[in-house]
């Protein structure tokens, strides 16, 4: 696959995205792109709104596994290019449309170039929300296929193209969505002695939090709470009867995201007593940490930088989440950065990674699985 079909490729899904296990349109163009390849050694299986192609190798010693995810972000676009989202309020604001392209060329080299190893390309959806990587790990059609390695990549607007950047160990964080909603009892603003205001229980609720890391987490350790939207009240005369909370929660260790969730529950059983209200917590989709197994991932460092692949830069730990971590926890590998170059970062509706990268990705990824670098480690 070239450069100018990539290019279609990549500007054809960036205009189609779409939700979590809503990737219909999605799927569909990838089962055809995929259609136009040799066939004779792949095997298609289709697992919900997402797509697994083993690339079956000559005399496979292993079976390694890249996985690509699928799905947008509820973001009206604002990047003014000409293959701009064609559903309004909906963007490929995270570069899942970069990855998906990637995976295709490197899909697309191996259909043509017949691997060594078996290698199963993972099209994942729904890894925004609520989380399609655990049910695709346990669902059958993974189960056998199951590979003995995984890896994946993600694009990272703050890195010049030609560069990529990862860590052996903790990379990305565990992370935990958070939805509250508590329940009072509304009135006239003259009357407040007969109601129950949640915006001041909403206020009071959020202030608490804010000792959580600060007093319940070691100074060593790291992690954060933030709550991102506050909703409640209907008039300004009107005592709120209900205040909806949404925020995340990131911790670097499982169990320090147990503790978060303790105080939490903690703090919510208090200001329900205080303000003789009720509550209801969700705490939504809960991704695992990325952890990059050590020696893959010093492998895949001295080997690209030994060829002069790519410019590699070892990264601090990132707060930030993904649900690949959840792969990574059962089978190693590893997750690197992949430098994007744009002036605004991810999840901003004017984000748009540069096509280049792309190249570089398969600069990086074809002699990696061709030269099979991975048996070093495994």
């Amino acid at each position: 696959m070239d450069t100018t079909r990539l290019t279609d490729v990549r500007q054809s899904l960036h205009r189609i995205p779409e939700l979590g296990f809503e990737e219909h349109k999605t799927q569909a163009f990838l089962l055809s792109v995929i259609a136009e390849l040799p066939q004779a050694h792949l095997e298609v299986t289709v697992w919900r709104t997402g797509v697994l192609v083993l690339a079956r190798g000559e005399s496979p010693a292993r079976r390694v596994a890249y996985r690509a995810d699928m799905d947008g972000l509820p973001v009206r676009e604002e990047t003014g290019a000409r293959y701009a989202s064609v559903h309004d309020g909906m963007m490929h604001a995270c570069g899942h449309d970069v990855h998906m392209t990637i995976a295709l060329g490197l899909l697309s080299h191996f259909a043509e170039h017949r691997p060594m190893d078996d290698i199963l390309f993972v099209f994942q959806p729904a890894e925004e929300g609520p989380g399609g990587a655990l049910p695709m790990l346990q669902s059958d059609e993974f189960k056998h296929l199951r590979p003995d390695a995984i890896f994946a990549l993600h694009v990272q607007p703050e890195l010049p193209v030609g560069q990529i950047g990862l860590r052996p160990g903790i990379l990305f964080a565990n992370t935990s969505e958070l939805f509250i909603d508590l329940v009072g009892r509304g009135g006239h603003a003259a009357f407040p002695h007969r109601a129950n205001d949640m915006v001041v229980a909403g206020a009071q609720f959020i202030s608490a939090v804010q000792s959580i890391v600060s007093r319940n987490v070691d100074p060593l350790d790291s992690a954060v709470i933030t709550i991102g939207r506050l909703e409640a009240g209907t008039k300004q005369n009107i005592i709120a009867e209900r205040a909806r909370l949404e925020g995340t929660m990131r911790a670097l260790s499982s169990d320090t995201m147990e503790q978060l969730k303790h105080r939490v529950e903690s703090l919510l059983e208090g200001t329900a007593k205080m303000f003789d209200c009720t509550y209801e917590l969700d705490y939504g989709a809960n991704y695992h940490q990325v952890w990059n197994e050590e020696r893959l991932t010093e492998s895949f460092i001295s080997f690209v930088e030994e060829n002069a692949l790519a410019r590699v830069e070892r990264v601090p730990t990132a707060m930030t989440g993904e649900d690949f971590g959840y792969f990574l926890r059962e089978i190693p590998g590893f997750l690197f950065w992949l430098g994007a170059q744009s002036p605004f970062g991810l999840h901003h509706a004017r984000m748009l990674p540069d096509q280049a990268c792309v190249d570089v990705a398969l600069k990086v990824l074809v002699p990696y699985f061709s030269e099979r670098v991975y048996l070093q480690s495994l």
